[in-house]
Parts: structure tokens; sequence; C-alpha cells
């Protein structure tokens, strides 16, 4: 397989959140963003392990995304979030997908953010 592009089949095929803390935006200037638990447990169930679906969500197997800074992808590991970063969660398959707060707000961006 060469080298091709990635994309949704819909605008809302993806389930995200912000994750908390503070960063610089646009123009260098500082956001903030904070997240109740809820909105955090809410990515955690929606997780699944492509290898075994059957798995327990992330939630409740003490694995998924943290406050502290955390996701951990089914099969492959931990990643580390920053302030800012956005994880959104596959509405169709559970797979979690961690997108920089750079991404985001780089120019004329390809990402649409919802999240808040």
């Amino acid at each position: 397989m060469g080298i091709g592009t990635a994309g949704t089949n819909a605008a809302t095929s993806l389930t995200a959140c912000l994750f908390p803390g503070s960063y610089i935006g646009p123009g260098g200037v500082v956001q903030s963003n904070t997240q109740i638990d809820a909105d955090i447990a809410t990515i955690n169930q929606l997780i699944k392990d492509d290898q075994n679906i059957n798995l327990p969500a992330p939630g409740a197997g003490g694995w998924g995304w943290s406050r502290a800074g955390q996701l951990y992808v089914p099969n492959r590991g931990w990643l580390k979030m920053l302030p800012g970063d956005v994880v959104g969660v596959d509405t169709q398959s559970g797979w979690p997908i961690l997108i920089s707060a750079r991404a985001f707000t780089v120019g004329a961006s390809v990402w649409a953010k919802t999240a808040t």
C-alpha cells in the first residue's frame, strides 16, 4: 500500500473531549480548559480493545484516559497528553485517537473542534 489519505465519512464520526490544562493557542494567546470526571468517564467507556472487543471498557479495567495526562491505546501502549490535546473515539469501532492542540490551531486546520 502506498501513501494515501484518510478521513471520516461523517462530521459526527468521533466523540471527543479536550485534555484539561493551560496551553498557548493561536497568536500566542494562553487558553485554559477544564473537564469534569464524567466527561473523562464517558470517553473511557467508549474506548474498545480492537483485538478483543469483549474486554471491559478502559474505565472498568484501570486503563484508558487519565487526568495524569496519559491515554492508553489498547495493545499499543501509553501516549503522553498535553493540555489542549483532544482525545477522540471512533463511534463505530471504539478506537481512541489523540490529536495535538497544535493540529487544531495551526492555520486552516482540517480538524473541526466542537469539544470544549
